[in-house]
């Protein structure tokens, strides 16, 4: 997928910009603060209707507005044009539009715009709970199957009203409905996250060899408690643990991705630039099975792309990146010379933005 160019109005600090796009590698260099990632933020809203950081759509609206609009005229890898508007208004709310006609529902946009981004914040996914490498999953998986979306959505509507529920002594009845209804999302989203963990394991220590040339291994494995009985089962066997702490205490909202170095977790025993090189291998990965699935390459977003990565395992990265398996690409960092030295080095091509409050020169 190609984003031609890119349209934004009143969103962040960026009040009018029309940028012209190259098919392959484009740069936006400037001080902190300037407005690069806003410009990668915009890209994701087009791709998942939503901003890739924790805030409201209304927080993406420029100070003193009423709106955003976002615009991007896109072609397929077969060179199929498409468009899609997303725009917010704090009077009418979201709206997202895919080649003239407006989605009845937003998620149903998900996937058609394949994306994968590599950021600073990608670190929560080694530092932080398992919830946020579940949530990661989610966001990948969804993007390639819309029954998934849909099961996890089941899941979690019903795991709140059971959770409700656990705290007004139910009766076994309707407990066992609940555990009917949340047993079935749960099938589902377990053997897609088994499967997608399996598919990520060889990708990720491949492309973490490529990227690092360090000798020690490193592994991703999927734990659930659905690997042991069904849900069902398990809901039984914890009905006193539940009904005691009055929320239900087994299930798909535990499972864990365990992230490995040398067979130690990455977390206590990776440096940082370890860890940062497993990150990024781990988002290739999901480029390739993305790709694989959509049978169209997905646009790459790179986030501050030397945050906590030396020059040679950038240079590197760039040298994998620019090969034919890998589609348009966006950069953003705040050192022209070092950005445009590195793609040098790698023998790149490029199209280099200066941006500076909000606005773009090239």
């Amino acid at each position: 997928m190609i984003l031609d160019t890119l349209s934004i109005i009143n969103f962040k600090n960026i009040r009018d910009e029309r940028l012209e796009l190259s098919s392959g590698i484009n740069c936006f260099v400037g001080d902190n603060g300037a407005g690069k990632t806003n410009i990668l933020d915009a890209i994701h809203y087009l791709a998942l209707a939503k901003s890739m950081y924790s805030i409201t759509d209304a927080q993406g609206i420029t100070h003193g507005e009423e709106f955003f609009m976002l615009d991007g005229a896109l072609h397929s890898d077969d060179n199929r044009p498409n468009q899609v508007v997303c725009s917010y208004s704090r009077r009418t709310g979201k709206t997202l539009k895919y080649n003239g006609k407006e989605y009845d529902k937003l998620s149903e946009h998900v996937g058609r715009v394949p994306i994968v981004m590599v950021a600073p914040s990608d670190t929560a996914l080694i530092s932080d709970s398992a919830e946020e490498r579940r949530r990661y999953l989610n966001r990948l998986i969804s993007q390639m199957d819309r029954s998934y979306l849909a099961a996890l959505v089941k899941y979690n509507t019903a795991l709140q009203e059971r959770n409700t529920l656990l705290k007004c002594n139910p009766s076994e009845d309707i407990l066992l409905i609940y555990d009917s209804m949340l047993a079935a999302a749960a099938d589902i989203i377990y053997q897609h996250r088994s499967d997608i963990v399996t598919r990520m394991q060889p990708l990720v220590a491949q492309y973490y060899a490529a990227l690092s040339e360090e000798r020690e291994s490193v592994g991703i494995e999927y734990r659930s408690e659905l690997q042991r009985a069904s849900l069902e089962e398990l809901l039984l066997a914890s009905r006193q643990k539940d009904f005691v702490n009055e929320h239900t205490t087994t299930g798909i909202h535990r499972d864990e991705v365990v992230l490995t170095i040398g067979e130690h977790p990455l977390r206590k025993y990776g440096s940082q630039g370890q860890q940062k090189s497993f990150l990024v291998a781990l988002k290739l990965a999901e480029y390739t099975i993305l790709a694989e699935h959509c049978n169209e390459r997905p646009i790459l977003l790179l986030d501050d792309l030397f945050d906590k990565l030396d020059m040679r395992r950038v240079a590197q990265l760039l040298r994998l990146v620019g090969g034919d398996i890998f589609g348009q690409i966006f950069i953003t960092d705040c050192n022209k010379h070092r950005l445009q030295s590195t793609l040098n080095e790698a023998g790149a091509e490029y199209k280099l933005f200066n941006i500076q409050n909000g606005t773009s020169t090239l």
